[in-house]
């Protein structure tokens, strides 16, 4: 085989099975001084040339994006160009059609291209809701034609699905999977495979972790390298250097068997997985790379004897706990810091805290229209109790999300749930009891595993309800009591 196979991921958007991700041209440029963009554009044009011609970047990786304009600029009228998507990061906060529009128009000019062939949206916190609206205003620029194809990236299985119940048509989405962090194989790859996602597949050798180098040898106690530094994270996570070491002698065995590299192994292991569509690899633009030993992981398939040493060594192992993306936004944080400080120096809180007017305490505003008309407050808070209010899936925009979707209406409220609680100085693990309010009792349980999903570990005392009545679209509606622990912060 001299090139890697193709996959289609959105109508007429064709890429390669094996991503050049540059995400190290930021690590490159660490120093302060940018890459020359047409030497370094030479580079990925030896890339396309041998197959790998699908380019993965994001506003933050240094001047990838520039070098990659530059790439596609040489290819202009061609009948096949380089295909180049990107990411857009932006921190927390109002996701108005002006701010979204000058987000999508800055990757434009730095790709140089009227339309963004994938662009991937990246949202760090979910009780922000505003992510809903940059998706919109997103989907509104696709059928603009600025872009071509909506992926997201880090996205779980539950706000994945919020957003396609809401009408976001995504395409794909860019999460960790690997030997190591096998969560996309659960309920996130069960919700792709039913709508037709696509997984774009990241960490798939743990930042070189999962190599012959690291066979039988010491486990590193200092680590400079900020790649490393999250993959090791992950290994201590899922069990620590003892039973990755196990699963390494695995990977060495059967690529021993097949005549390749242990990194083979384990990128054919992702890729044989029937919802991802390519896994995103690393390209140095000169330095250690490896596109003939790449090439290796198309010319074998993994067998049922090696599937099973695989899964001999994944029983000694810890699953990573959570769903895709919790890494970024629930500790403990399985990121280069252990924290999000090298993202984001803070995430603002989606609602606004004023003091109760008639006795001391706080309440918390959601900005709704209705709040003031109807005169209530989205929660309460007085001494070290914390009442949220009847809560449905109403949009800031008070438009209804979701409508008809009980599961996904669901995973929004206890978001909107989860954002009361913080303005008013607690937070979910406070919770002792919710109450929910059903319209049609025979969609109690997506309801009830949404719940489970945020509570599964707090274990609050719950009421259901067949309640039957609720006005328009609204399937569902949650209340919430909080007592804020000694270690809670002060209202």
């Amino acid at each position: 085989m001299k090139h890697p196979p193709r996959t289609t991921i959105a109508e007429g958007l064709e890429i390669s099975r094996m991503v050049c991700g540059l995400w190290q041209v930021a690590d490159m440029e660490k120093g302060g001084a940018a890459l020359d963009p047409e030497r370094a554009a030479d580079h990925l044009a030896r890339y396309a040339a041998d197959g790998f011609d699908s380019f993965d970047m994001a506003d933050h990786y240094g001047s990838a994006e520039i070098i990659a304009g530059r790439l596609l600029d040489r290819h202009r009228g061609a009948a096949r160009r380089p295909v180049a998507f990107t990411k857009w990061c932006p921190e927390p906060g109002a996701m108005t059609r002006d701010i979204v529009r000058r987000g999508v128009q800055e990757r434009l000019d730095r790709l140089g291209v009227s339309s963004v062939d994938l662009l991937q949206f990246h949202w760090w916190s979910f009780e922000h809701p505003a992510w809903l609206d940059a998706l919109h205003e997103m989907k509104a620029l696709k059928e603009e034609g600025l872009i071509r194809a909506i992926g997201v990236t880090n996205f779980d299985a539950a706000h994945l699905a919020l957003a396609l119940a809401d009408g976001i048509p995504v395409a794909t989405n860019q999460v960790s999977f690997s030997l190591v962090d096998r969560r996309a194989a659960g309920a996130l790859s069960d919700l792709c495979k039913a709508r037709g996602v696509k997984l774009l597949a990241y960490g798939t050798l743990c930042g070189g972790f999962l190599s012959e180098r690291w066979l039988e040898k010491p486990e590193p106690r200092t680590i400079a390298d900020w790649s490393k530094s999250k993959y090791k994270r992950f290994i201590d996570a899922a069990g620590g250097w003892a039973a990755f070491q196990t699963l390494l002698g695995a990977a060495d065995a059967i690529a021993r068997k097949h005549g390749v590299s242990v990194a083979n192994v384990a990128t054919r292991f992702v890729l044989e997985h029937q919802c991802v569509a390519a896994v995103i690899v690393g390209a140095r633009l000169g330095e250690s790379e490896h596109r003939a030993d790449n090439l290796k992981t198309f010319g074998f398939a993994l067998d049922e004897d090696d599937k099973a040493l695989l899964a001999q060594a994944f029983a000694g192992m810890t699953p990573i706990p959570g769903d895709c993306g919790d890494e970024y936004r629930k500790p403990p944080y399985l990121t280069a810091s252990g924290d999000l400080s090298h993202h984001l120096s803070a995430i603002p809180s989606a609602y606004e805290a004023l003091p109760l007017a008639h006795r001391k305490g706080t309440r918390v505003s959601t900005g709704s229209v209705w709040e003031p008309i109807a005169g209530y407050s989205r929660a309460v808070r007085v001494k070290d109790m914390v009442m949220v209010s009847g809560t449905t899936a109403t949009h800031s925009s008070s438009r209804c999300v979701a409508p008809g979707d009980a599961g996904a209406q669901t995973t929004y409220i206890l978001d909107k749930i989860a954002a009361s609680l913080a303005a008013a100085g607690s937070r979910v693990e406070d919770v002792v009891r919710t109450r929910i309010y059903l319209k049609d009792a025979s969609q109690w349980e997506p309801v009830s595993r949404a719940h489970g999903r945020v509570f599964g570990a707090i274990l609050p005392a719950n009421t259901l309800i067949a309640a039957g009545g609720l006005v328009g679209d609204y399937e569902v509606e949650i209340e919430a009591d909080a007592i804020v622990g000694d270690d809670a912060a002060s209202g």
